[in-house]
């Protein structure tokens, strides 16, 4: 792959590093250290995987919309489940940046030993803005700048090596999407975690085995660091960056239609928007833990 990297990095084990200095950055990776999330089963392979991104609508569009021959970024690719799932049979060069080195060795694992090659991983905070200006065709940063000390300040980074006419994907937690999770984290802190089994729709509906049932109640309960945000605001982030609004989760309007969530939809109005994000505490999109999903296109 063509080098990507505006900084000198070293390289460990086949992941390109830099240290992580930001003691906000290092209290996330210590957490995460703890117990990699998500993290591979023992039978995990290329089969496995690609079966798990197929059947997630968002990763399976965003892989079909992408085509090939183009340069794709991870933001916060943890244990790199989804970078792999991008790579694997496809020629586009596939980049996972994180700040975790536990987590990126097993990402690195994985993709060594099932033989994907056109993927590397990259150890490194975002604030350290290591990547080239306007080098990639996409960018994936779901669930991720609202565990950063500054998700505003992240994307202004990280916007920066979109290229133009590029696409970018970014979900955050809702502040009123989230009230079901944040309600429950304070049953969590009183009850403990048999009460949360009962009552958190995805321990409860998912064949998840200990590993991911410790992990997933970590990652939504006990996170050090999490911030709250909403359609509106990150329509501002798009507007001072010259990025083109293309398509929301939930929808902006009222069309509710997701089954092309890279084709252009109607911005709708404020009322709309705050509408559709408060239904969320009633729906699927805020019993699953309140992530609402924007899609962009720079100019």
């Amino acid at each position: 792959m063509e080098n990507f990297l505006k900084k000198k990095s070293i390289n460990n084990n086949g992941i390109l590093s830099f240290e992580i200095k930001d003691k906000r950055t290092r209290k996330v990776t210590e957490f995460y250290d703890e117990k990699p999330f998500p993290n591979y089963k023992d039978n995990d392979n290329k089969h496995t995987i690609l079966n798990k991104g197929d059947k997630n609508f968002l990763a399976n569009q965003f892989k079909k919309f992408i085509g090939y021959k183009k340069n794709v970024l991870e933001v916060g690719c943890g244990t790199g489940q989804l970078s792999n799932y991008f790579a694997i049979g496809t020629n586009n060069n596939v980049v996972g940046l994180d700040p975790t080195k536990t987590s990126l060795n097993l990402a690195k694992e994985f993709a060594d030993n099932n033989k994907i090659s056109n993927i590397q991983f990259v150890n490194a905070d975002i604030f350290d803005d290591v990547l080239k200006d306007e080098f990639f065709h996409f960018i994936w940063t779901n669930g991720v700048l609202h565990h950063t000390k500054d998700p505003y300040g992240a994307f202004k980074i990280l916007i920066k090596s979109l290229k133009k006419e590029g696409y970018v994907l970014v979900g955050l937690y809702n502040k009123l999407g989230r009230l079901r999770t944040i309600l429950r984290r304070c049953i969590f802190k009183i009850f403990g975690r048999k009460i949360i089994e009962k009552i958190d729709p995805t321990l409860r509906n998912l064949k998840l085995d200990e590993n991911e049932k410790v992990a997933w109640i970590r990652d939504q309960y006990i996170h050090p660091l999490e911030s709250l945000h909403t359609i509106d605001e990150v329509l501002k982030w798009f507007k001072i960056h010259n990025i083109d609004f293309i398509s929301s989760i939930p929808s902006s309007d009222f069309d509710y239609d997701y089954e092309n969530i890279f084709e252009k939809k109607s911005i709708g109005t404020f009322f709309s928007r705050i509408l559709n994000q408060f239904l969320m505490i009633f729906n699927s999109f805020g019993s699953d833990g309140g992530l609402f999903v924007l899609i962009g296109k720079k100019k």
